[in-house]
């Protein structure tokens, strides 16, 4: 069974405690824990001492899996530190950007380099480091992806694929998602209304409101063999607690809809 869950991100406004409530009552198995610094740290990895109790009687109270992580940023001390306490929190993938510049073949190799030396830290940590391509980064496309799946062969690296970003960058998710199915480790999910560069306002984010033809994608992905999680990740500013949880509530429909159709829930 695909399991499913949400970016805490989309709950930034609240503690970690009541963002979990919310996600478990939306349905979901999972949480993606947000350390994303200066948006959201629902995982302060530079106090997590403090939280940790926190953040186990919250999976305690809801009985929500921790799925993965978001850091972002290829820092190496700061994933180093992400590293350690995924470890400790048992928690599987540590996504990031490439950060760099679309079309700047600099960044680009600069990029891929950072990554693979953060994949073999990785891996002395038992996690899984996965890498998206992005809006405006140098890994920005498929063919970027590509690039850096020739390039990194640790088995502690992995593909992120989310179809917005994709879908953004003039492809279309359904095609792409089959040429690094076999490195995906995780799926960011959410809609896209238009061809950005934004994804649109986040209630337009939620699974079935945009142009992406995301059941042609869980098609894919089913049919391809994926077994990893898929986390919704909704960006933008601070929503009210209805807010999120409608759009956390319409994506768990639409998308437990889809993998019901394919016999993957």
């Amino acid at each position: 069974m695909i399991k499913l869950g949400v970016n805490s991100v989309l709950f930034k406004a609240f503690s970690f405690t009541e963002a979990a409530r919310a996600i478990r009552l939306a349905g979901y198995d999972g949480v993606e824990i947000s350390a994303i610094k200066g948006m959201c740290e629902h995982l302060d990895l530079d106090h997590y001492a403090d939280q940790k109790n926190e953040i186990k009687e919250a999976l305690e109270e809801t009985g929500l899996e921790l799925l993965a992580t978001e850091v972002t940023a290829l820092d190496p001390q700061r994933l180093e530190l992400a590293f350690s306490v995924a470890a400790d929190l048992g928690i599987p993938i540590v996504n990031v950007g490439s950060g760099g510049k679309t079309g700047d073949e600099a960044t680009l190799q600069d990029s891929i380099d950072k990554l693979n030396k953060m994949s073999e830290l990785a891996a002395q940590h038992g996690v899984i480091l996965c890498c998206k391509a992005h809006v405006g980064a140098s890994i920005h496309n498929t063919e970027t992806t590509l690039r850096a799946m020739d390039a990194i062969a640790s088995p502690a690296f992995g593909i992120d694929m989310d179809p917005s970003h994709v879908y953004r960058a003039g492809e279309k998710p359904e095609d792409a998602l089959p040429q690094v199915l076999s490195r995906t480790k995780h799926i960011h999910i959410r809609d896209c209304l238009g061809n950005g560069p934004s994804p649109g306002e986040p209630a337009l984010q939620a699974c079935g409101r945009g142009d992406i033809d995301l059941f042609a994608y869980f098609k894919v992905m089913v049919d391809g063999g994926y077994k990893g999680a898929v986390n919704l990740e909704v960006i933008g500013p601070e929503l009210s607690m209805p807010q999120a949880v409608a759009i956390a509530a319409e994506s768990y429909g639409y998308m437990n809809a889809c993998l019901k159709q394919l016999n993957a829930r």
